[in-house]
């Protein structure tokens, strides 16, 4: 106590250099990270690792220890992270230049391993991003334009996932999806010349429906006039007065109206009330 009341600068500094070491000793680990424990730049130990099936905080998560100054904590983090590749230019089988966005999704799993090779997450993804870039062209690479309109996408998607996840290892990272953002042709003459090919294609298929449908029309129509022509040739053939009658009526309408749709000018005709022509008009009976 009484070197206290002497120097209280010194007892003052003495205690807050206690309490730090105190401190820095029981460092607490979140849920949602793992640390790896540095002595002299060599990794030692790991605090609250991530593992598989385990929930993220169930085990390794609260109060932890180290020795101070001795040794560093490097923090990980456990939950998903992504990765974007950078956009860039992929050739399709089908000779087709492409420009692709696409991203990655993962998780590190042995945080050791990801410590060995990146040291850090901003290292890991620098390092992840190229790969991803050469996995999705080698990939595309073997594709068709058209494919990657398709439900086959998915199918490249998880192929890109497997060649990927087998390079990841080596990180102590686990690819958990792989997705592509966006697939557009370069701007300019390429671009150009594909809405061209697309328009006319699209200009033939239909071109080739309205010639199947003209098609089917006529034929209808022709069955049709065959079914009518049947039908009037029975009737007339059982009252000759109904045909000639018919054929009057038919007569009127070509004179005096015409076709509906291509109206004749108009006309003026002058006949005789008793002109046999007219007959019908007057009746049969007078």
């Amino acid at each position: 106590m009484d070197l206290i009341g002497r120097r209280p600068l010194f007892s003052a500094f003495g205690l807050f250099i206690l309490l730090f070491l105190v401190g820095t000793s029981f460092p607490i680990v979140p849920e949602t990270k793992q640390a790896v424990v540095v002595s002299f730049g060599k990794p030692v130990r790991i605090l609250g690792g991530y593992k598989p099936g385990r929930p993220i905080g169930a085990a390794g998560a609260g109060i932890s220890y180290r020795i101070p100054i001795f040794e560093q904590l490097v923090w990980i983090d456990k939950r998903v992270l992504d990765v974007d590749m950078q956009r860039q230019q992929v050739l399709s089988t089908d000779q087709r230049r492409l420009q692709v966005d696409a991203f990655a999704r993962y998780r590190i799993v042995d945080p050791l391993k990801m410590f060995i090779r990146a040291r850090t997450e901003q290292q890991l993804n620098e390092q992840l991003r190229p790969i991803l870039g050469s996995e999705v062209r080698n990939e595309l690479g073997k594709r068709t334009f058209a494919a990657l309109l398709t439900p086959e996408r998915q199918g490249v998607m998880n192929s890109v996932k497997a060649s990927l996840n087998q390079i990841a290892r080596e990180y102590g990272v686990e690819v958990l999806d792989v997705r592509i953002k966006r697939t557009d042709l370069p701007d300019g003459a390429p671009l150009a010349s594909a809405f061209d090919r697309m328009r006319t294609a699209r200009e033939q298929e239909a071109r080739s429906i309205r010639a199947e449908g003209a098609k089917r029309a006529q034929i209808i129509q022709a069955e049709a006039d065959a079914e009518a022509a049947r039908v009037y040739a029975a009737s007339f053939g059982k009252d000759a007065e109904f045909y000639e009658f018919y054929r009057a009526m038919q007569s009127y309408k070509s004179t005096f109206i015409g076709d509906p749709q291509n109206p004749p000018k108009p006309t003026t005709i002058i006949l005789s009330p008793q002109n046999d022509y007219l007959k019908e008009f007057s009746g049969r009976g007078r």
